[in-house]
């Protein structure tokens, strides 16, 4: 007798839970049934800013397969239908079609959670107002386009100076914006620390961005029209004809909470190494809705990444296809951009580090991207965290142009395999004028690093 996999979410996790399962298992053996409450699966929600600017010239673009792709490969994918209840101790998801209204009960052998995150959308005057714009999904991207070719202003404001809401931005820029960043913190980017996020903040004023920092947004104002109009803080007005939040996400775990599955203190679900609900044999839980191990603070977080919910789907399709698989944990490895200017940071920052209760040293370097001599040689600046009594790496962030970003990745390998400072400068990493200085940056970074850490060891 076959089994059934019902997936709720058909975005990365989901989708590749479902498709790693079905290369395991046939249809005889697995029937797969996934339900998503959107119009599109399998999409790049990470490309919305670079569609949004123009340099990913269609939607379609951002589809990695589309829902007509993976029926061809038996796997009953129901768009436009959401998972409103779970009964774990029936073993069954009470699913609502969207369109028609219609509700039914679908049984389940075994169950994957990938509801992925919401945007943060506090509750404010005229939040919900016509010209306000998320960007989380491709209708949402495909909304604020059509804002942006039909408003007969230029004039935009951007709500939250994280990942979303500096590389929008940079693509309401490049769309001839005039635009105002509204950011609760004193510098951009607060997953950096703040004498790096000020490189960011510099960078972005350098393309014209206003940027205010410090200030709490208490209303959006609307027009007679009843569209958004202006952006309020208790210090000033900011008039704006499209408004863009990117204040950030948390995870989607509604679902999960009424059903009685664990969360932890960030909101998102708990998992064992090989993604399983914790307590729950048969349900699984990969994507933006977990929580993950820090390997380096030893504590959970949350952390919404493509990249993390490939891997977990990956890793849930394996072990209900048979097979076997684990998801370790993450260093906080992120990258983007503000133009040219790449940013990009691995491992705690200060505060984290503070709050793990490590006692660290810090050293801050600039080099170049190249032999200083080479054409093209562009600056930047690396900022390395390291224990202060064993010198072990805790963390990496570099702000800086053209070959700065993916520099990062040398940082993210040695704290994953808890190196030191030291260890970590006799590295042989590859070398020609233009590519890198003799020294890479990263290494001049730990050179200084191991000489902080003896003289305060």
């Amino acid at each position: 007798m076959s089994e059934r996999l019902v997936v709720i979410g058909g975005d990365a996790a989901g989708m590749s839970a479902a498709s790693q399962a079905r290369r395991l298992r046939g249809p005889d053996e697995l029937e797969i049934v996934v339900f998503e409450r959107g119009n599109f699966a399998s999409f790049s929600a990470c490309g919305i800013p670079y569609w949004v600017a123009g340099d990913v010239a269609e939607r379609d673009e951002l589809i990695a397969r589309t829902a007509e792709e993976h029926r061809s490969r038996d796997i009953d994918l129901r768009m436009r239908t959401e998972v409103v209840e779970i009964d774990v101790a029936g073993g069954r998801v009470r699913a609502r079609d969207l369109e028609s209204g219609a509700e039914s009960w679908a049984g389940y052998d075994k169950l994957v959670i990938a509801t992925g995150a919401r945007p943060i959308r506090p509750p404010l005057p005229g939040i919900d107002a016509p010209g306000v714009h998320g960007v989380q999904t491709l209708d949402d991207g495909q909304a604020l386009i059509e804002t942006l070719e039909r408003t007969d202003g230029k004039r935009a404001v951007v709500i939250g100076a994280g990942y979303i809401g500096v590389e929008m931005a940079e693509a309401l820029i490049k769309r001839d914006f005039a635009v105002t960043m509204v950011n609760r913190g004193d510098e951009p980017m607060s997953t950096l620390d703040p004498d790096m996020g000020a490189l960011v903040r510099i960078a972005m004023c350098d393309m014209g961005v206003e940027i205010v920092s410090s200030a709490e947004v208490t209303e959006i104002r609307t027009g007679a029209d009843g569209r958004a109009s202006a952006v309020v803080t208790s210090e000033c007005e900011y008039p704006a004809d499209v408004v863009v939040l990117g204040i950030g996400v948390r995870p989607e775990t509604a679902l999960a909470k009424a059903a009685g599955l664990p969360l932890g203190k960030h909101g998102g679900l708990l998992t064992d190494l090989a993604m399983r609900v914790r307590g729950h044999e048969n349900i699984w839980a990969g994507g933006d809705c977990v929580e993950v191990f820090d390997l380096v603070s030893g504590r959970e977080r949350h952390i919404a990444l493509g990249t993390h919910a490939n891997k977990h789907g990956q890793i849930i399709g394996s072990g209900i296809g048979g097979g076997y698989g684990t998801f370790p944990g993450v260093v906080g490895t992120a990258v983007s951009k503000v133009c040219d200017v790449e940013v990009a940071r691995t491992g705690l920052r200060e505060k984290d580090a503070r709050a793990a209760g490590l006692q660290f040293v810090t050293v801050t370097i600039e080099s170049t991207s190249r032999s200083g001599y080479y054409p093209g040689a562009a600056t930047m600046t690396v900022k390395m965290i390291a224990e202060r009594r064993t010198g072990r790496l805790l963390g990496v962030q570099i702000v800086g142009r053209e070959g700065a970003g993916k520099r990062v990745d040398i940082a993210a390998v040695a704290l994953t395999a808890q190196m030191t400072v030291e260890q970590m400068t006799a590295l042989d990493l590859g070398y020609a004028p233009p590519f890198s200085p003799v020294w890479d940056p990263v290494l001049v970074a730990a050179r200084k690093a191991v000489a902080a850490v003896q003289q305060r060891g």
